[in-house]
């Protein structure tokens, strides 16, 4: 299924997405592979998902560990592109955002990158180290290759740039609800709430919230602003890092959390004035 899709599903079921952040490979690849079925089980609407990398400069503590403990397991990016294949094999039809840092496609080559991970049945891709000043060559590549290329906003992020990078929206707009790095963060600030009812008018394309969002509540008072769902990733990797040698059994957390995020998607749109 197409984000268009199924963004278009959502609003007429008037429902806020979720969206799981996992990087593939953490702490094997068997367990990512059952951990993605088992958010896709428990009511993710679409899945972020991450290629680990050496430098994930934008991540916190939880998503560096992650990436490190990946990577000493030989994760590579060949190895993540070859995982998508094996989710759509195995019957995950969500739609499927790639993020990776810049580094791997252009090392690889835009043009060959982008078509391997269209192949594999990735609908879009989120770059968090590539600026919208230098995004020119992605933006490009994914238009030619019918690869979304999910663009970002801060709370820094100035007037000018911010409608310069909503013309150039495309899929959905990733609003990163506090500067800084990612990892769940206890309550939601008003600030976050200001930025996402400040981008929204800005767009036409969908608006999504995410670094730092944990709970039901935030979950929903994100939506009930305007944004069109929430990117949850470090609250699930905290649940299962607590038991590394056997994270399986940690599964069930995973799947009540995913399902109380859902649940807070579908109740800020009831909240909405």
């Amino acid at each position: 299924m197409d984000l268009e899709d199924k963004f278009r599903d959502l609003k007429a079921w008037r429902e806020g997405a979720h969206m799981p952040h996992v990087y593939y490979g953490d702490p094997s690849e068997d367990f990512s592979l059952q951990l993605i079925h088992t958010l896709a089980d428990a009511g993710a609407d679409m899945i972020e998902f991450g290629i680990p990398f050496s430098d994930p400069t934008a991540d916190g503590a939880t998503f560096q560990a992650a990436c490190d403990r990946a990577l000493k397991n030989g994760m590579t990016p060949t190895k993540c592109i070859e995982g998508i294949k094996k989710l759509r094999t195995s019957g995950v039809a969500l739609p499927i955002i790639v993020t990776t840092y810049y580094n791997i496609p252009y090392v690889t080559g835009l043009e060959t990158f982008m078509r391997k991970i269209k192949a594999a049945g990735a609908q879009a891709i989120i770059v968090p180290n590539l600026p919208i000043e230098e995004a020119r060559d992605l933006l490009n590549e994914g238009n030619k290759q019918g690869i979304h290329v999910i663009l970002q906003a801060t709370p820094t992020t100035t007037g000018d740039r911010l409608q310069r990078i909503a013309d150039a929206a495309s899929g959905f707009l990733y609003v990163i609800n506090v500067e800084g790095v990612t990892g769940a963060r206890k309550q939601l600030t008003d600030s976050t709430l200001t930025l996402i009812q400040r981008v929204k008018p800005h767009t036409n394309v969908p608006v999504l919230a995410g670094f730092g969002i944990s709970t039901r509540e935030q979950a929903a008072a994100a939506v009930s602003v305007g944004a069109d769902g929430v990117i949850v990733g470090s609250a699930y990797a905290k649940i299962y890092e607590k038991n590394l040698q056997n994270p399986e059994e940690n599964l069930p957390d995973v799947a009540r959390l995913a399902q109380q995020i859902k649940r807070g998607c579908i109740e800020g749109y009831t909240q909405r004035r």
